[in-house]
């Protein structure tokens, strides 16, 4: 009998849907601070998740929950970053 494995979810931080962790981006603040996407997903750190959605992305920024989830600034290079992983994923 095969074993059923149980899918990790995580919440958006833009639209606060629960999802499989590999459809979401995720940005990490590393222990010592520094923020930066983790492509990945396996850096250690405290981590946010945000939907391939553009429109997630510009709610995240406009209610600034991103920096609110890591609780430290999230710099203007981290958004261009997210952006441009959206375009590459999206078909």
């Amino acid at each position: 009998m095969l074993k059923v494995r149980k899918v990790p979810m995580r919440m958006c931080v833009g639209c606060r849907e629960m999802k499989p962790k590999k459809e979401l981006l995720r940005v990490v603040r590393s222990p010592e601070g520094h923020v930066a996407f983790d492509p990945v997903g396996k850096a250690p750190g405290r981590g946010a998740y945000v939907c391939d959605n553009p429109e997630c992305l510009k709610k995240a920024v406009k209610t600034r929950a991103l920096e609110r989830q890591l609780e430290c600034p999230v710099t203007e290079e981290i958004w261009e970053r997210l952006q441009a992983e959206q375009a590459q994923r999206s078909p």
